[in-house]
């Protein structure tokens, strides 16, 4: 975790500010960096701590939310980036530590490489809701929601069998704006007679999606980053 916030950093700054931040050698940055040597557990908590101030998950995401006259911003630089990825799979860790996930689920399609990385780092199963039928696939789950103010029905499908009673689900998205599509992802779950483990998403916009997920006391709602929307 350490290694790869150092890094994250690295794109921000020259190595002589980050040793000045640190009070650590260049060298010695320059070395965790490249992957010569690794820190102790110690100095890896030390350091970690204080690149959480300069580079945090919440701190990366900020910087790359830059809204359009629209009020629409371009998610491309975060869900392709793997670093920030790995960052919010360990920020995952932490913020569900000591419950149990069998199962990651998310909805197609810029959930899916978060999601992905999220189920890698667990050591779990990944699922996708979709918004179509697969062929070959005979019996699904589906949900059908109403997306923010839009005047269209869409649904999401999931095979039936790929989430099993007993399953504890941790469901995994990049944005969530009303809350919708979270909504109906827990009802798949609950279709599944399964359990949520909890929701995690990286950017929240606005307070909507709040008030749509307020009775939803079972489980926690992880938000990285809450922003206002432009008006």
């Amino acid at each position: 975790m350490t290694i790869e916030q150092l890094k994250m950093a690295k794109t921000h700054y020259t190595y002589r500010e980050l040793s000045n931040i640190t009070k650590l050698p260049v060298t010695v940055l320059s070395r965790y960096v490249k992957g010569h040597v690794l820190p102790s557990s110690s100095r890896a908590r030390d350091l970690w701590k204080i690149l959480e101030k300069i580079v945090g998950l919440e701190e990366e995401l900020s910087r790359r939310i830059q809204f359009d006259n629209a009020g629409y911003f371009n998610n491309t630089s975060i869900i392709s980036d793997i670093a920030i990825l790995q960052q919010a799979s360990q920020s995952v860790f932490n913020r569900f530590a000591g419950r149990r996930i069998t199962k990651v689920l998310t909805a197609a399609v810029d959930g899916i490489p978060l999601a992905t990385i999220v189920a890698e780092a667990l050591g779990v199963n990944l699922v996708i809701a979709k918004s179509s039928k697969e062929i070959g696939v005979r019996n699904f789950y589906e949900e059908s929601f109403v997306p923010g103010d839009s005047a269209l029905i869409m649904s999401l499908y999931i095979p039936r069998g790929i989430i099993r009673r007993g399953d504890s689900v941790l469901i995994v998205d990049d944005v969530m704006k009303t809350g919708e599509t979270e909504r109906a992802l827990v009802n798949l779950v609950a279709k599944s007679r399964a359990d949520v483990a909890g929701v995690f998403i990286l950017i929240g916009i606005g307070n909507a999606w709040k008030k749509n997920l307020q009775d939803l006391t079972n489980f926690p709602v992880e938000v990285v980053l809450n922003v206002k929307p432009k008006k």
